[in-house]
């Protein structure tokens, strides 16, 4: 069970939403950050109204840092 301390049920309660530049892109596979936050929150481009997750920055820094190195395989 996910702590409800590391997510927000409603993400169109917060502002500053921009689709990452790291996802799918056409292929409606897209998630969405948002600025501003004393978290960073990452939610579902095609849910708006769905939930988000928050990391912290140290957590979504590592997260992207390994995306980035190719540690993780997304969509697989």
């Amino acid at each position: 069970m996910v702590s409800s301390e590391h997510t927000v049920p409603n993400s169109s309660a917060l502002t500053g939403w921009y689709k990452s530049s790291y996802s799918g892109g056409d292929q409606g596979e897209c998630l969405e950050v948002a600025r501003g936050h004393a978290h960073v929150p990452v939610r579902d481009s095609k849910v708006v109204t769905g939930p988000a997750v928050l990391f912290s920055a140290n957590g979504w820094a590592a997260f992207v840092t390994a995306v980035k190195k190719g540690q993780l395989l997304l969509g697989q």
